[in-house]
């Protein structure tokens, strides 16, 4: 899934994806995570989930992890986790007051909106105008912009966030609305998916055709728009670019090597995703020191490559005990 990217002048993205890494390609392939979250997988932390292993304190994680694999998962919900994860101040009341914002929004519907349709341009009123819910290219520099409470508090975000307001705000109010993950920008759209009625939340809503679409994949691609990317995303691909984008924004920052370690582990979670990330939290462990337990987890990933790509199989067997010979 291709992140957000900084719009240039023009307002589009460039197009930048994720960079690969050893297991990428045959081993790229999604994979679904253990019935108890192991290896693999697992959230890391105190058991409770809390910060400081206090008694009491909600598991965020063991609550991500059961609405994700819920038969309808909860878009809102699982982004407010994410949220709950990151920031160690956050409580069960930041996320009710979140989502009663997001219905006090849905209230300021027009109700007339449902006869006339026009759900682009109300929407666009009320978030964009109204309430200021837009974006700047600075966002994308703030881990606050990929945290919906934070969205909420701020009104600025990356298109994505912006566009999960929007779609939450719309679906309480009865819209018939979708979201669309297009290369290196995320809008949203409204009825029939055929028709192409969308609209960018980051530029406060702007309407946007077929051909805007057209021009948005050739600037951020090179290449011509695919009918497959116009296929409305599910949930649980939405929070996985929410994460890949949380993954994206620490990557330059090793000294932040913390988020982008719980990011890949909340992706590891969800019922689909690439199996890559396992080498990706392998790797992340042994840059903060844990270099057995990360050579142990290069180690079963190999096992995985060798069916399909037994070349980086040994490749990544030859990191792991690079990474034991760093305990001597």
């Amino acid at each position: 899934m291709t992140e957000d990217v900084p719009p240039r002048e023009d307002g589009r993205g460039d197009g930048a994806g994720e960079g690969a890494g050893p297991g990428a390609g045959p081993g790229d392939e999604a994979a679904g995570v253990p019935e108890d979250g192991s290896a693999d997988g697992s959230a890391r932390g105190p058991e409770d989930g809390s910060a400081d292993g206090s008694a009491g304190a909600p598991d965020w994680r063991r609550e991500f992890a059961e609405e994700a694999r819920s038969e309808r998962p909860d878009l809102a919900r699982l982004c407010l986790l994410i949220g709950a994860v990151a920031d160690p101040t956050v409580t069960r009341h930041t996320l009710d007051e979140a989502e009663i914002e997001l219905d006090r929004l849905a209230g300021l519907v027009p109700y007339s909106t449902r006869l006339t349709g026009d759900w682009t341009g109300s929407l666009a009123g009320l978030l964009g105008h109204r309430e200021g819910f837009v974006g700047v290219a600075a966002d994308y520099q703030r881990l606050e912009s990929s945290l919906l409470h934070e969205v909420l508090r701020r009104r600025r975000g990356l298109p994505i966030l912006l566009s999960v307001v929007w779609m939450e705000v719309a679906r309480r109010a009865g819209a018939p609305v979708y979201g669309l993950g297009l290369p290196g920008h995320f809008v949203v759209g409204f009825g029939d998916p055929a028709d192409l009625n969308l609209a960018d939340p980051f530029a406060g809503g702007r309407a946007m055709t077929g051909t805007d679409a057209e021009l948005l994949v050739t600037s951020a691609t090179g290449e011509a728009l695919d009918r497959s990317m116009l296929r409305p995303a599910e949930p649980g691909a939405i929070v996985l670019r929410v994460l890949n984008n949380i993954r994206a924004w620490a990557a330059p920052r090793p000294e932040r090597s913390d988020v982008a370690l719980w990011a890949v582990e909340l992706s590891l979670l969800l019922p689909s995703h690439p199996a890559r990330l396992r080498y990706e939290r392998a790797e992340l462990l042994v840059q903060r020191g844990e270099f057995l337990t990360g050579a142990a987890e290069m180690e079963a990933y190999a096992q995985i490559m060798d069916a399909v790509d037994p070349e980086s199989a040994t490749t990544i067997r030859r990191r792991a005990q690079a990474a034991r010979a760093r305990l001597n």
